[in-house]
């Protein structure tokens, strides 16, 4: 609870500075060239009940989208132990390379999407010592397979690996440390590790890795106080928030941090979908749109633009499409559509 408090106070002077330094010394300008991606995950689109070879195929080929973070989780390629399945991986991999997009690969134990940890069941009572040489085994064949394919261009290695989000169980000490070198010394090609664009100091994780990704967020459902309705039962357990940080909270902490580590900094996670107290795939739609609708999503993008980034990866691909095919609603489709053909 103290660490809690201390980092709010943290963030409320950063806030307060960066409010201050932005009103008098930083010019309201738009960054023009960006490279716009987007998040699959496969796992996702199948809990919208769509078909995610169709979602995919058209995110590449109406979409146009030629930058793609894919989130590969071990569930689905490690079913069962020692027996790897990369069939639908490779297909991912295969068209987009027919499309010419990119790929940026998120391999580990926890990768994009909820519950975070994708453990397989059998893994799931193993110690975290075992947990973790299992994960390494992972990483290796993952890397082992894909290191001739040009189609990817950065390992993600894990997702928010320091951040406490997600169902996952205790790790290993040092696992990040012990992914990196393995992936290191099987592959020459650029490694980015993530955490929270808001709730996070950043420097224990950007120093791990040669690019650091972020996420940016703006309205959610938030239980970071649940636990003072423990105490007071009449405070809520959750809430809907929107974050009162102003571009300039990312620009300057990103140029403080190139600073410090000359590391590229992009945003891994753009928020592009709604953030409900339930998954998406059950929420009714009057819900959604307390975290995001049509003008939210078009103030996101030009927040985005104002932050000073210039490479960002959205968060939603899938709901878009769920929308358009399930919902008869093409209006984000189109809307993100026109990101990625102009």
């Amino acid at each position: 609870m103290k660490s809690i408090f201390l980092f709010l106070i943290i963030v409320i002077l950063v806030l307060v500075i960066v409010l201050i330094w932005s009103k008098f010394f930083i010019p309201d300008t738009i960054v023009s060239k960006i490279k716009w991606g987007v998040s699959f995950s496969q796992k996702q689109s199948e809990a919208l009940g769509l078909d995610w070879r169709e979602n995919y195929l058209a995110i590449l080929n109406d979409l146009k989208v030629k930058f793609l973070r894919i989130s590969v989780h071990w569930d689905l390629i490690e079913p069962i132990e020692n027996q790897y399945d990369f069939s639908d991986l490779d297909w991912q991999i295969n068209k987009a390379r027919e499309a010419g997009a990119q790929i940026i690969l998120a391999i580990g134990m926890k990768t994009p999407r909820w519950p975070e940890c994708h453990l397989p069941d059998w893994a799931n009572n193993l110690s975290p010592e075992k947990q973790q040489e299992r994960v390494n085994n992972l990483i290796r064949e993952i890397v082992l397979r894909y290191k001739d394919e040009e189609t990817i261009v950065a390992w993600q290695i894990e997702n928010e690996p320091f951040f406490p989000f997600g169902e996952c169980p205790k790790r290993k000490k040092g696992f990040l440390n012990e992914e990196i070198k393995i992936v290191k010394s099987l592959d020459n090609r650029k490694i980015i590790t993530t955490d929270s664009g808001e709730w996070s100091f950043w420097i224990k994780t950007a120093k791990r890795g040669d690019v650091f990704g972020i996420s940016l967020y703006r309205r959610v459902w938030s239980t970071t106080f649940s636990f003072l309705h423990k105490i007071f039962p009449f405070i809520p357990d959750g809430f809907y928030l929107t974050y009162p940080f102003p571009p300039e909270f990312y620009s300057i902490r990103v140029k403080i941090l190139e600073k410090l580590l000359n590391k590229k900094v992009i945003v891994a996670e753009l928020q592009a979908e709604p953030w409900n107290p339930v998954a998406t795939s059950v929420s009714l739609q009057e819900e959604q749109k307390k975290t995001m609708d049509l003008e939210k999503f078009k103030e996101m993008i030009n927040f985005a633009q104002k932050t000073g980034l210039d490479e960002f990866y959205l968060w939603g691909a899938e709901w878009w499409y769920w929308l358009k095919t399930k919902q008869n609603n093409l209006l984000f489709w189109e809307e993100a559509k026109k990101l990625f053909i102009n």
